[in-house]
């Protein structure tokens, strides 16, 4: 029990570093992969008739979690139908992860793009001020100059 608690406590931390350094893709893979041949060696299991060997089952499952549904194979036992139904809804599920994680990576970077254009115009003008600033004094020391000498 505690191996238990250690374990899920390790793998609790590594997503949370996962997501915290968006590196969230390759576990959602992974888990989709796992998914897949998990969900494939079960229907080998229960529905031996339409998934006579791994590959078949393989080939469904990936089909089903990619949500194409091509038809070519489908489980017709109850069993099958329902482990068939569990996978139709984790790879909508994964999907849906997978997309977003995606958009999100795509957002963080346009956005960090667009924060580093906006330093670097920020440290245009402020240099241009320094400049300005700098041609002010010049001019302002030469007018006193100007003055003393009077």
């Amino acid at each position: 029990m505690a191996r238990k608690r250690t374990l899920e406590s390790r793998l609790e931390r590594s997503v949370q570093r996962a997501v915290a350094r968006r590196r969230i893709f390759p576990y959602l893979a992974a888990a989709t992969l796992v998914l897949a041949l998990v969900s494939a060696f079960v229907m080998t299991l229960v529905d031996k008739k339409d998934f006579p060997n791994f590959g078949i089952a393989v080939w469904w499952a990936i089909v089903t979690l990619a949500t194409v549904g091509y038809g070519d194979v489908v489980p017709t036992t109850v069993p099958g139908r329902v482990v068939g139904s569990l996978v139709i809804l984790l790879g909508v599920t994964f999907l849906a992860f997978l997309t977003a994680t995606v958009t999100s990576l795509f957002v963080s970077s346009d956005r960090e793009a667009a924060k580093e254009r906006e330093q670097a115009d920020r440290e245009q003008r402020d240099e241009e001020l320094r400049q300005l600033l700098h041609r002010l004094d010049e001019r302002l020391a030469a007018i006193e100059s100007r003055l003393d000498k009077r």
